[in-house]
């Protein structure tokens, strides 16, 4: 849907989304600059990057699907004021493609997930000429976006490039530290054990990069929908391999989940919830889990413990809410 449209649909004057210009933030800039990204994850690099240099909004919050998410009246007017746009891109935000693609003839707007290198990411067949986009998934990957975001920040506020830089080095730094505990954790899962059955398939890249088998009921997509032979298929896997934990996703129903715990159930395979995983948003504001480090380092945590292996009920930095 053109920008123009979307005025139209939603009683703006065209003026109020594409009458301003982006502009770099001087020195004589008082106040922080306005920052929107979309996803919760994207917001996080963001606030851990420019620090009081800038206000962060994010339009999806927790449990928000970002898949099936558009944008609201109240998402133009931020985006219409904001100095900076931050949005995923390969196809993550579908329903907001169209749009961001236009709005970024005509304001500051990145897609700070097309900085990856293409060759890093995993195709689908059933989106051809797509990749997956769940690639803050492996903390590795998710750096190349960190310095997407620090370089749109300095793009936007040259001023602010020193501060930027080294906020930048800082979270990279903890990220790595993630990325050890994530290796020590996950080896200690038993080989027959690893594999990851969840609500929908957004933990490739994390199976990719730890060495687990990932099988997810719906698509790379929510709005793919799960037929019946595909949780039949499921519940034979499930059976087969006597798979003893599922997992369900915080911004997914879990009506499928249960389907395949019923089918195993008929056929005489006792199966867990292993748990809630944080897929494509990120816990609560103000928690631990509402970051980007304790978010995964909660999938981490929980997927080890539930599968057999050995990691502390608290996590990384003992921060968890609760034990896994």
């Amino acid at each position: 849907m053109s920008l123009r449209r979307i005025a139209r649909n939603f009683g703006f004057a065209l003026a109020a989304v594409c009458g301003f210009v982006a502009v770099s933030v001087t020195a004589a800039s008082a106040k922080p600059i306005d920052v929107v990204a979309t996803t919760s994850m994207i917001a996080d690099a963001a606030r851990q990057v420019a620090g009081d240099r800038a206000k962060v909004t994010a339009l999806m919050g927790p449990g928000v699907d970002p898949h099936s998410y558009r944008q609201t009246r109240s998402d133009i007017a931020a985006m219409a004021r904001a100095d900076l746009v931050l949005w995923h891109g390969l196809y993550l935000e579908a329903q907001l493609e169209e749009f961001f693609l236009d709005l970024e003839k005509r304001r500051n707007v990145i897609a700070v997930g097309e900085a990856i290198d293409k060759s890093k990411l995993l195709s689908h067949a059933q989106y051809k000429g797509r990749y997956d986009p769940h690639v803050w998934m492996n903390p590795k990957l998710w750096e190349t976006v960190v310095l997407a975001v620090r370089d749109a920040l300095i793009k936007t506020d040259p001023e602010g490039e020193v501060t930027y830089r080294a906020n930048a080095d800082k979270h990279i730094a903890d990220i790595e530290k993630l990325i050890t505990y994530m290796q020590l954790v996950t080896k200690t899962v038993p080989e027959k054990s690893r594999v990851l059955l969840t609500a929908h398939d957004a933990f490739s890249y994390f199976g990719r990069g730890y060495d687990f088998e990932v099988l997810g009921i719906q698509g790379i997509s929510t709005e793919s929908e799960a037929g019946l032979r595909r949780v039949e298929e499921l519940v034979d896997s499930i059976v087969d391999r006597k798979i003893a934990a599922v997992f369900v996703e915080s911004s997914v129903p879990e009506r499928n989940v249960r389907a395949l715990i019923e089918g195993a159930a008929a056929r005489g395979q006792k199966v867990e919830i292993g748990g809630t995983l944080f897929s494509d948003a990120m816990g609560e504001p103000g928690t631990y889990e509402g970051t980007y480090i304790g978010m995964i380092d909660h999938n981490a945590t929980l997927i080890t413990r539930a599968l057999g292996g050995d990691a502390p009920a608290t996590g990384m930095q003992g921060k968890l809410a609760t034990g896994s």
